[in-house]
């Protein structure tokens, strides 16, 4: 019990609702959030369509000057990190925990550059001669989380993660990591990321890495299957508050979940493809069932890093079949980033969290858009409508490019 980490808040800021239960309700009765840009003008681009976080008014979580200095990555991510924070009694006086014991790790991918584009196009074109004195802390990544310690007077160890699309999961390692080793009583694990800009929107789709259904996006993300094109840019944030059982107890926390096992591994092979033989996804699903002492079978349920791209998902379905052998097909798998859009360093904590509400309330969450089969893509995705399925421990893997893996594996609390 002294070491076992534990999920005790949970928050989320997402394409399909703010908060964690607008989160999983979207989740499990299939909603879409994928559509047209509203953002910016996207005349020029070519792709027009993502999952932006819809209806979030930052004055309506966040003190007005608070919002102002910061990006909107960092609103995501703080607005995720208060309703965790709730969530786990950390606003409590009642459960008063030292600040210096209590550490934060944020993941994130691009952290501050939609700013970072906005303002140089401004100076390019002439249409502003100054830069705000408030541009380098909204761009630099590590700000997140020292606005959040800012903000709520805590004062352990402050970290940024910056792993590509496993930059939320490799917080969560590294938030466990930290409480191992002494460092910290609690961590704030939080992934944020808000890039839907015309520069990552250009630069990704001449790496011919989204989808371009510009006639239809709502459908546009469709994980493994046979007609996807390309992954959706999402955004988001999300944040879960970890700890070791003894203090969860000690300070009468519920408890969410159980983190059992949790890995990290490279490629080594390329800067944007994954290995053809999924080596390093193996690896990383391997170890982390290693750490948790517990045999491939009973793994119930996978949500698969799946993010529609035509070369990803048949390579996650070639390590997950390697790895699992026979069982590979008793597993249910899904990806739900069919309705969230790939949130990217958001996505590695978000998708934890759908995995600590299928245990919760033995619901999984659909792959949508799985219309046409792919014949090497040949698990069980539970393509379009949620099932009801009791599960006991349940994977989360992330991965990105330059070879990132991150797995995590949970089960339920007893």
């Amino acid at each position: 019990m002294k070491n076992n980490i534990v999920i005790t808040g949970m928050g989320v800021v997402s394409p399909i609702g703010i908060g964690v239960a607008s989160y999983w309700n979207g989740l499990i009765t299939g909603k879409q959030g994928v559509s047209p840009i509203t953002r910016f003008d996207t005349t020029d681009l070519p792709v027009k369509f993502a999952a932006q976080v819809k209806d979030f008014e930052p004055t309506d979580h966040i003190p007005r000057k608070l919002a102002k200095e910061m990006d909107v990555f960092m609103q995501y991510g703080y607005v995720a990190a208060e309703e965790a924070m709730q969530d786990a009694g950390l606003q409590s006086e009642s459960s008063p925990i030292p600040p210096e014991r209590i550490g934060i790790v944020v993941g994130t991918a691009f952290a501050g550059l939609s700013t970072i584009a906005e303002t140089q196009h401004g100076i390019s074109s002439g249409a502003h001669s100054k830069v705000s004195p408030r541009f380098v802390p909204k761009i630099i990544g590590n700000i997140a989380a020292a606005q959040i310690a800012i903000a709520k007077g805590l004062r352990g160890p402050s970290l940024t993660v910056t792993t590509a699309c496993s930059s939320g999961a490799d917080a969560i390692s590294t938030g466990i990591m930290l409480i191992r080793s002494g460092e910290a009583d609690v961590v704030l694990c939080v992934g944020a990321e808000a890039a839907t800009s015309p520069l990552p929107i250009m630069g990704l789709s001449s790496a011919h890495a989204l989808s371009t259904r510009n006639d239809t996006p709502e459908t546009a993300s469709r994980p493994f299957d046979a007609t996807r094109d390309g992954f959706v840019m999402g955004e988001g944030g999300g944040c879960i508050v970890i700890e070791t059982e003894e203090h969860a107890l000690a300070r009468n926390a519920q408890i969410h979940a159980s983190i059992i096992g949790w890995s990290n591994s490279t490629d080594g092979y390329h800067v944007t493809s994954p290995h053809p033989e999924g080596i390093g996804a193996i690896f990383c699903m391997r170890h982390c069932i290693e750490k948790a002492g517990i045999q491939p079978e009973q793994v119930t349920y996978i949500n698969a890093h799946g993010t529609s791209t035509p070369k990803g998902d048949i390579i996650e379905t070639i390590a997950i079949q390697t790895l699992f052998g026979k069982h590979a097909q008793s597993l249910a798998v899904s990806s739900t980033k069919g309705a969230t859009g790939h949130m990217m360093g958001a996505g590695g904590v978000t998708e934890v969290i759908a995995c600590v509400k299928t245990i919760q309330d033995g619901i999984i969450p659909p792959t949508l858009h799985l219309q046409t089969p792919d014949p090497d893509c040949n698990l069980d995705y539970v393509p379009n409508t949620a099932r009801k399925q009791s599960v006991e421990i349940a994977m989360s893997n992330a991965f990105g490019f330059g070879g990132q893996n991150s797995s995590i594996l949970l089960r339920r609390y007893h």
